[in-house]
């Protein structure tokens, strides 16, 4: 498994630096959306309207959006693209198992994705001269949404072993992202709060905005709830990640395009 696991971050690394083009482009672009819709907000709402701790959640939704986007999108895509080229059937014939080397390899890719985002959250910090809290212990809700968002790009995964194209899908399932990521539902109330912590990954961003934008201590009760969530997830996209792999063996398809 750490053979796998170095061999994929090599393979990450040598595409990282290879395509450089692409990793400023994409820091560019993002940047300059949220600066763009920064700028608008504020133009709309006056020069005396002061955002405060808002912003700051607003930017943890936003890079948490642009995070699981990229962890959504990566099983799909290298399901298509390996796909596309005829080497899909390669993958399943690994001794590892299909979904160890497709998680193997988003975890991979995760670890360069963090230096881009990184880059990013700081020229966003820059730009709105908002500095947002890094303690330790944020480490542990971010890992609570991770894994519901590989839960989450699992089952997306299924639909595209499946279906093979499915770009107008995830381009639904991006806008749906930033309503999950970017909607505090940690301040609903009644049967919005039960209906907030079924929803993926909504708990783990809850305890992100607590801790970095509003400088609260890490409620561990949620904690546990957040970390049920991505567990649940995780499991139910494994599971249907499995079913789609099954059923396309049986039909015969897996080496089609």
């Amino acid at each position: 498994m750490l053979k796998l696991f170095l061999a994929e971050v090599k393979r990450s690394w040598i595409q990282f630096i290879r395509y450089p083009a692409e990793a400023i482009g994409g820091i560019f672009i993002i940047s300059a959306l949220f600066y763009g819709l920064f700028l608008g907000a504020t133009y709309v709402a006056g020069p005396s309207i002061k955002l405060g701790d808002r912003l700051d959640s607003i930017i943890v939704g936003y890079m948490l959006w642009t995070l699981v986007t990229f962890v959504l999108f990566d099983i799909a895509g290298t399901l298509q693209n390996e796909a596309q080229t005829g080497t899909l059937e390669q993958l399943f014939i690994s001794p590892f198992g299909a979904p160890r080397v497709f998680l193997t390899r988003a975890i991979a890719n995760l670890m360069i994705q963090f230096i881009l985002i990184t880059t990013i959250l700081l020229i966003i910090m820059s730009l709105t001269g908002r500095w947002l809290s890094f303690p330790p212990t944020l480490i542990l809700p971010l890992i609570a949404v991770i894994l519901g968002a590989y839960g989450l790009s699992f089952a997306i995964g299924s639909l595209a072993l499946l279906l093979k194209r499915i770009q107008q899908l995830l381009g639904i399932f991006q806008f749906a992202l930033l309503f999950l990521l970017t909607v505090p539902t940690e301040t609903w109330t009644g049967s919005s709060k039960v209906l907030g912590l079924l929803l993926p990954m909504t708990t783990g961003a809850g305890l992100l905005r607590d801790v970095m934008a509003r400088q609260q201590p890490l409620n561990l009760p949620q904690l546990g709830l957040a970390w049920l969530n991505g567990g649940i997830y995780f499991g139910l996209g494994l599971t249907l990640f499995r079913f789609a792999e099954r059923e396309t063996k049986r039909r015969g398809r897996l080496g089609g395009y």
